[in-house]
């Protein structure tokens, strides 16, 4: 309980620090535990390895995100169920998540260890990281069983607003990363294949911690492993939120492949520099996360209570925290972004590349953060489809046509046209979410006075 926050009653922007600071903690040291990876590899293996590791992010991205957003579902139904008090409801549910968490991984790891050459081939992968990369994404993929149990029982955690044993978790499994990259890497000269099962045995660390954490609970979101398996009726409501959500993420990722592609074509030294500068802006985007996630969260549970007033504050104290977050973070990386890229590199040539694109992406960040956010809210009161068609259309379809236009005009066919289509499209599709807010809530003003 003392993990536990009260989203329901008292301040709103206190109480949502105090879920954001951990969650934010959470996914930063997720990253730069995962940046050893490319650190690692990009320092004691070369440049070829880490345009292997690099080029495979967003294709991991492509392939997980659907099932990563049923964990959305998951969330949302379980901080309803929470803010109702209804336990036997919630009960079911979280069986019903750590059941399909499961079925997930094991779907992923087949579809990634037999697809990988094809795909990464489909991408443009040069050809000369093209077999490095393979190794990486199939090692990788084998944990992916594990890697879906820790986002739905970190999921879990959340709706209730545990972020603190999350963090605790992580660091753990992130201390042992770090000591096996550099064990297999540097010491055994396993190159990327090293990189990857330090990683999957990590993952495993922090599954099988949450999964603990869930089983020894006295609340009504202890897990027990005879009552896993599949309710339909919560299985049904966690496909209504989640399904949208996780083809949202899915096609996001299907956009960023053919931009990766499109990168692709202009070498080595530009794929090497993108990677590292993509790697330092998950930083600003994880930060920025945290209160989208706080968003859906604080949104489900004060409905599940009944506390519709509290809707439209916590809107806009989010919109607030990510701005601030988003525009401090994204422009101080871009300020440090030669020294925070030659972390991963010592290349003075993919440092300038790397830099190309922080100069563009990381200093419009909170535009990415607030479009997020609208969509947290929206999640949270129970719409799912709407913010995915906007998303589609505004982010997704929107860059696509970027390219496929633009981008093949010879006066524009520069690196610096692809990345201009991250801040274009998060401005347009963010303002197009604020107008569908507005909508929803009169009609759930409606509904709520006729209840």
């Amino acid at each position: 309980m003392k993990f536990e926050i009260d989203m329901c009653n008292g301040s709103i922007w206190k109480k949502m620090l105090l879920f954001a600071i951990p969650l934010m903690l959470s996914s930063m040291l997720q990253l730069l535990f995962n940046a050893a990876d490319i650190v690692v590899v990009g320092r004691f293996a070369g440049d070829n390895s880490l345009a292997a590791v690099g080029s495979t992010s967003s294709l991991i991205n492509l392939m997980v995100n659907l099932f990563v957003g049923l964990s959305v579902g998951a969330n949302v139904l379980v901080a309803r169920y929470f803010g109702a008090k209804q336990e036997s409801d919630l009960s079911s549910t979280v069986h019903t998540a750590i059941t399909l968490s499961l079925i997930s991984g094991v779907i992923l790891a087949i579809i990634g260890v037999i697809g990988a050459p094809v795909i990464l081939k489909w991408m443009q992968t040069p050809g000369d990281v093209l077999n490095l990369a393979v190794i990486y994404l199939r090692i990788y993929f084998l944990g992916m069983p594990v890697v879906m149990l820790y986002n739905f029982g970190a999921a879990i955690l959340r709706a209730v607003g545990d972020t603190g044993r999350p963090l605790i978790f992580l660091i753990i499994a992130g201390i042992i990363n770090v000591t096996l990259n550099l064990l297999f890497v540097i010491v055994l000269k396993m190159d990327v294949a090293g990189v990857a099962i330090a990683t999957v045995i990590s993952q495993c660390v922090s599954a099988v911690l949450v999964l603990r954490c869930l089983v020894k609970e006295k609340r009504a979101i202890r897990v027990e492993l005879k009552k896993l398996r599949i309710y339909k009726d919560k299985f049904l409501k966690i496909l209504q939120i989640g399904l949208p959500a996780g083809f949202q993420g899915t096609l996001f990722s299907l956009s960023n492949v053919f931009i990766q592609s499109s990168v692709n074509s202009f070498g080595e030294v530009v794929v090497a520099g993108n990677s590292a500068a993509s790697n330092i802006e998950g930083f600003v985007f994880v930060a920025m996360n945290a209160f989208h996630q706080a968003a859906i969260s604080f949104t489900s549970q004060n409905v599940g209570a009944g506390k519709y007033e509290r809707v439209n504050k916590i809107l806009v104290t989010a919109l607030g925290c990510v701005f601030v977050v988003g525009t401090v973070l994204g422009m101080g990386v871009y300020l440090l972004g030669e020294p925070l890229l030659g972390i991963y590199s010592g290349s003075a040539e993919v440092i300038k590349a790397g830099i190309v694109r922080l100069g563009i992406v990381c200093t419009t960040y909170a535009l990415c953060g607030m479009m997020d956010v609208m969509v947290g809210s929206l999640r949270g009161l129970g719409y799912s489809i709407m913010p995915m068609i906007v998303s589609l259309i505004g982010a997704c379809a929107l860059r696509l046509v970027f390219l496929a236009t633009v981008f093949q005009m010879e006066q524009f066919h520069y690196i610096e046209t692809i990345y201009y289509t991250y801040p274009i499209s998060w401005g347009l599709t963010f303002f197009v979410h604020v107008i569908c807010f507005i909508v929803v809530r009169r009609m759930l003003n409606k509904r709520w006075k006729n209840a």
